[in-house]
């Protein structure tokens, strides 16, 4: 645009590579060129126009041998033309070579190609000058009884916006198109005389549909929404006529269009909050829902129905609906998912909650016997996590959910088979009945369990609820089948000289037929397979823990066989079975100990795990009433102030979710008048439609503070001084990833600006889509430029640059005024989200934050090896772990923290600042030790 009121409607994009063409070698390709030559200078005449040159000369060159062609493309071409070039002087009179061109306009509208009539009165829609307009009103008027279709739509189209801009050259308008409407038979035209009349008649709009109410079913789905919106804004405007349209639109909720539906539900819940209507909303909701294949449409009904949830009225009517939401769950894809879960989570009662607990658990089922979808791990997290909430609400479900669940500390998958141990943990707390069942389960599973991780709490599970002297006894020989063979040392030792050698089981079975290749028969017998299977035996799951080198699940061992030992002391009054017991408690910790001690293992034994055994050992040796008060009441004491804390806290988010629910209005609130109020501040329903129109166009607007102006003056930046000969500022608009930026250029000079290019690039993973078209600035003029820029990470970024210009009649260089900078913060782009405990730990670890260095060397030595490196480097310092710099000290830090933290550790230097300058200057720092969550 190259001033405020110079609007165009079209944008062309070409490459500013190449010279433009003069002037002089346009008007001969005009006049004398074939079509094709003629074709190619007019796309040439419009760039050049659009970029702001005036071209005066061309226009007479265009209308005596451009304008009588009959070519289609040449025709497109010069209704571009005839939008951009100017078409009044300078003080606003109509050129006298328009009139010609009016002509021509009207030839085209009584053309005999309907295309050619029917973009021509497009065009006409763009036009702002009556007195062009004025002449062509007949023919105009005739082609909205023209053969076709095409041609009699965009007749409606041009006698409405000529109607908007000019009342005064069509005064009939409303009554015409009425008249139109009632005789004509095409959907399109009909919808587009009707939405017309919406807007500019809306009493003959309500006349007509009053006519044909009961036959709206039967209309198009275009014309459908048109009506929809109309009862929506009539309703909207006069309560009162609510009882007039609601019957049709309920009849429209059963339309054969998913947009008509969709319209109408929104529209009936806005007329009324009776729980027919509700229902009836809601139920079209879910059939759109589950009928629909596109994922984004079934978000966004959902959301739908969040909002109905959300107003208290209507929460009882959705419960009763909580089975048919739950069909939604047929849907592959996980967020779906995840949001229709969340929806039932909220509607569930006691009425329904048996029903929706046997639907969840054959939805858990299925995900166990087939894996229906990539994302079968992450449902069935989803539906654990679900089932242990309804339980943790309704106690009574706990039965019917657990001997289900308990199935899945088995599962591959450690997130599901986590959160079923973490259910299992809080429900055997709280519920007592149920103790005897989880004990149970637990014990029929436990050799099963795959994970290390689900292996230390289901030891410490059992190890603190076993009460009774049979469950004390099954877990013990639990955890000496899934040891093995002790003591360990000497048994891996006789197995790997071969003394050792498991029984093989040769079981002859049913010959097994297999085909060839070649499509004959061949036999494989039962015994070579059993063999195979055989050859390499498995260890059992705590044995391997151990040899790997994971001694972490050898002190929860210890702990475990501690309590179990001290209460079974306390249940048994003979002493030999007592010494019996504790003693072989006590053999499996030593023998662990001995194994950690050893080089059998792939990591040693770490000194707190040592500690934590060596307690044990003590602990059992001497048998005090201390110890065994701390061992089996305090653990417990402590999971159950988490557990309680962790319930008063949902206790506490439940009720501020309520007082939201709840507006209530207290008597010193001030009074909000309309006229004085921003939009959308008052509590009134707003416009859905609009609403719906601003989402599309991403102009969702966040809540300001008070003063809406100031919160978008807050945004503008300066780009340039007021002394400068282009003045420029940008007002930086965010929306989610995109970044608009709004640049107001202001020539404050004399002299016309050509070729005023504004010149942007950016820092840090910003992305400037594209680069924004040179213009031409009068003198003092001003023009908005928009740049878009996209976000590709989460990080601060910067967008610099320059305006270069070249000044109109100088034979200097290009001129260049260097722009301020524009930081764009992350926390403008960044939306607040919740996430579990578990969740961030796991996208902690997952997540790389630091960069590692890899180290090869034959040094075995830390010590030798960082000292080899200070004195590689020329460093001069007191200890290597405290002078560190460059390259080759990240290096050594990175290995100083893994021999100190672990093999995960990581280290990052931080340098202070130098001592002195030069290459053997010491540079002193600091090592920050970052060690991945475990």
């Amino acid at each position: 645009m190259t001033a405020a009121e110079n609007v165009c409607y079209t944008l062309i994009n070409v490459p500013m590579d190449s010279e433009p063409p003069s002037e002089i070698s346009l008007k001969n390709d005009l006049e004398k060129g074939d079509v094709k030559s003629k074709t190619e200078a007019l796309k040439k005449v419009i760039i050049m126009i659009l970029n702001g040159e005036k071209l005066p000369g061309l226009l007479m060159t265009i209308i005596r041998f451009v304008l009588p062609l009959q070519d289609h493309t040449i025709k497109k071409l010069l209704l571009v033309f005839w939008e951009i070039v100017p078409k009044t002087t300078p003080d606003g009179r109509l050129l006298h070579e328009m009139i010609l061109v009016c002509d021509a306009y009207r030839k085209d509208l009584q053309h005999p190609n309907e295309f050619i009539r029917g973009s021509t009165l497009r065009f006409l829609c763009k036009l702002k000058e009556a007195e062009l307009l004025e002449p062509l009103m007949p023919a105009i008027r005739a082609c909205l009884e023209h053969r076709h279709s095409y041609v009699r739509r965009n007749a409606v189209l041009a006698i409405y916006t000529i109607y908007r801009n000019f009342e005064h050259l069509i005064p009939d308008a409303p009554e015409l198109i009425h008249d139109f409407l009632v005789n004509e038979k095409d959907a399109s035209c009909k919808r587009n005389a009707f939405m017309m009349l919406i807007h500019a008649d809306q009493d003959r709009a309500l006349d007509y549909l009053s006519t044909c109410i009961d036959q709206v079913q039967t209309f198009g789905d275009i014309l459908q929404l048109v009506i929809v919106e109309l009862i929506y804004k009539v309703c909207h405007a006069n309560p009162s006529e609510r009882a007039r349209f609601i019957r049709c639109i309920y009849n429209l909720l059963q339309s054969s269009s998913p947009a008509v539906k969709y319209e109408a539900a929104g529209t009936l819940v806005t007329l009324s909050s009776a729980p027919t209507a509700i229902k009836a909303a809601a139920q079209c909701y879910i059939d759109l829902i589950i009928k629909e294949s596109d994922n984004n449409v079934k978000l966004i009904v959902l959301d739908r129905l969040i909002e109905l949830k959300d107003h208290p009225a209507h929460e009882r009517v959705l419960q009763d609906l909580v089975m048919d939401i739950l069909r939604v769950l047929s849907t592959p894809d996980l967020e779906v998912r995840k949001k229709t879960l969340q929806l039932a989570l909220d509607l569930v009662s006691s009425r329904n909650v048996e029903e929706l607990v046997i639907v969840l658990k054959k939805e858990v089922i299925k995900t166990n016997n087939v894996s229906e979808h990539e994302d079968t791990d992450k449902y069935r997290q989803l539906l654990v996590r679900t089932l242990h909430s309804c339980s943790v609400r309704f106690p009574d479900m706990a039965a019917n959910v657990i001997p289900v669940l308990m199935e899945f500390l088995s599962d591959s998958n450690e997130a599901a088979a986590a959160d079923v141990l973490e259910f299992v943990r809080e429900a055997i707390q709280r519920f007592d009945n149920l103790r005897m069942l989880i004990v149970e389960k637990m014990l029929e599973v436990f050799h099963a369990i795959k994970s290390v991780k689900i292996y230390r709490g289901a030891l410490w599970i059992l190890g603190e609820y076993c009460s009774t002297k049979e469950d004390i006894q099954s877990v013990m020989t639990e955890v000496r089948r899934s040891l093995g063979e002790i003591p360990i040392v000497e048994s891996e030792i006789k197995k790997e000289a071969g003394e050792l050698k498991p029984e093989e089981e040769i079981t002859v079975g049913p010959v097994q037929k297999l085909v060839t290749e070649m499509g004959t028969y061949a036999t494989q017998s039962a015994l070579s397979s059993s063999r195979a299977t055989k050859k390499e035996e498995e260890r059992p799951p705590l044995r391997g823990f151990l040899l790997d080198g994971d001694f972490f699940v050898a002190a929860s061992l210890a702990t475990t066989l501690t309590k179990i030992a001290l209460r079974y002391v306390a249940l048994v009054q003979e002493k030999k079975k007592q010494n019996s017991f504790v003693a072989e408690a006590m053999l499996l910790m030593a023998t662990i100990l001995h194994l950690g001690k050893s080089s059998l293992p792939k990591k040693p034994i770490t000194d707190d795990d040592v500690d934590r055994i060596s307690l044990c050992l003590k602990v059992l040796s001497e048998c005090s009433p201390l110890m065994n008060d701390i061992f089996n009441k305090e653990c417990r004491q402590s999971l159950s102030h988490m557990l309680s804390a962790k319930l008063e806290e949902e206790k506490l988010s439940q009720k501020k979710e309520s007082e939201k629910r709840n507006v209530t209005v207290q008597p010193d609130d001030p009074i909000s008048f309309m006229q004085l109020t921003a939009k959308n501040e008052m509590n009134c329903k707003e416009d859905q439609f609009q609403l719906s129109l601003l989402a599309a166009m991403g102009n969702t607007q966040r809540k300001e503070a008070a003063d809406p102006l100031a919160s978008k003056l807050n945004k503008v930046t300066q780009l340039t001084g007021f002394s400068d000969p282009v003045y420029a500022e940008a007002y930086v608009h965010v929306n989610q990833y995109d970044i608009v930026l709004d640049v107001l250029v202001v020539n404050q000079t004399s002299d016309t600006l050509q070729n005023c290019t504004l010149e942007l690039a950016t820092l840090g993973d910003l992305k400037l889509v594209e680069k924004p078209s040179p213009l031409t600035l009068a003198p003092h003029d001003f023009a908005n430029i928009k740049a878009n820029v996209k976000v590709a990470s989460t990080e601060n970024g910067i967008i610099f640059g320059n305006i270069v210009y070249d000044v109109s009649g100088a034979a200097s260089d290009r001129n260049c005024v260097v722009l301020s900078d524009i930081h764009i913060d992350i926390m403008d782009y960044i939306q607040p989200a919740t996430c579990t405990d578990a969740e961030f730990r796991q996208m902690w670890a997952e997540f790389e934050w630091e960069n590692k260095v890899t180290v090869n060397t034959n040094i075995i030595d830390l010590n030798e090896y960082l000292q080899h490196i200070l004195k590689s480097t020329n460093m001069k310092c007191l200890t290597p772990e405290k002078a560190l710099s460059g390259y080759c000290g990240f290096m050594a830090a990175n290995l100083y923290a893994r021999s100190i933290f672990g093999e995960d550790a990581l280290a990052n230097v931080s340098i202070e600042k130098p001592i002195q300058q030069g290459p053997e200057a010491p540079v002193t720092g600091h090592i920050r030790i970052r060690a991945k969550s475990q």
